[in-house]
């Protein structure tokens, strides 16, 4: 990652994003009940003014739950924008915060899962799809050990640079259109990876596999990566509390015969775990994120 030099730091381009950081570390330090409440009413806000992000949940609650009618699926996508003002505080905490309110905010459900994979001496993959809380997932688990992460650089350099606080403790973090040779010799070495796959890599190196019952295109890398390293795929999902009680890292099953050699069915086994995490915490899944932009048959984008 690119830091930024002195010089730019203070370059007034960067003045509005310097602003927003100082108030959310100001405000971190606040309890967690009292934040969660802030920041319900700052995605009330972001529900009303945010247009382009409000339509494009809309679509994909509409896609992914055609029985919904309209008022409930307006409802869920207004839960989605309260949760997501609310997480904005847990990052400040996880970038930020001090060690032990991180440990005491953060808790672990069927742990057991990992911990035995780490004792068997096992590679493993951390299955951690786009939640709201992944941040707060992905920094708790690096201060125990240190894990490799991906990451797409941001057209924003500063915004580049304050990812840096994610390997506070030590994560690497490894830019995705890097070499892969890097990321499978870390994961051989035994390094935890923390694996964001739902995204829309385009029609390269892509299957079309249903998710929520909608056909989209489906990064294959997980099993290639899995059957490389000879590493446990262990589904990893953190949910953000009720009422400010804290952050819950919520590990599932490892998969069994996974990779099975064909990476369409590989494709659609881990769609398939995703939508157990999206069916226990539906409005903490990232919908204002364009996940069908790319459809079969060159059909046209559904936020066209």
């Amino acid at each position: 990652m690119k830091s930024l030099k002195a010089g730019e730091f203070i370059h007034p381009r960067y003045w509005f994003y310097r602003l927003i950081l100082i108030t959310l570390r100001m405000l971190s330090y606040l309890p967690l009940p009292l934040l969660w409440l802030l920041g319900g009413a700052i995605g009330e806000l972001g529900y009303h003014f945010q247009r382009s992000a409000r339509r494009v949940a809309l679509k994909n609650v509409e896609l992914c739950f055609p029985g919904l009618n309209t008022r409930d699926r307006a409802r869920l996508v207004k839960r989605h924008f309260h949760a997501s003002g609310q997480i904005l505080f847990g990052l400040a905490i996880a970038w930020w915060g001090m060690e032990k309110r991180l440990q005491r905010l953060v808790r672990f459900r069927d742990r057991h899962y990992y911990d035995d994979a780490l004792k068997a001496g096992k590679n493993i993959i951390l299955l951690a799809p786009h939640f709201l809380g992944l941040e707060i997932g992905g920094v708790r688990l690096s201060q125990e050990r240190r894990i490799v992460s991906m990451y797409k650089a941001p057209k924003n350099r500063f915004v580049e640079n304050v990812l840096h606080s994610r390997t506070r403790y030590g994560a690497i973090l490894i830019e995705r259109s890097g070499a892969l040779k890097s990321l499978i010799r870390l994961i051989r070495q035994g390094l935890p990876f923390y694996y964001l796959p739902d995204q829309d890599p385009g029609r390269s190196a892509a299957a079309f596999a249903p998710f929520l019952g909608v056909p989209v295109a489906t990064i294959t890398a997980l099993s290639r990566i899995a059957q490389l390293t000879d590493a446990v795929v262990i589904p990893c999902f953190t949910r953000q509390l009720a009422y400010g009680r804290g952050y819950e890292i919520i590990f599932y099953p490892p998969l069994q015969s996974f990779p099975c050699g064909d990476a369409g069915k590989d494709a659609r086994r881990m769609n398939a775990e995703i939508e157990k995490g999206v069916a226990e915490m539906p409005e903490q899944y990232m919908w204002t994120y364009k996940r069908f932009k790319t459809r079969p048959n060159n059909a046209p984008s559904p936020y066209a």
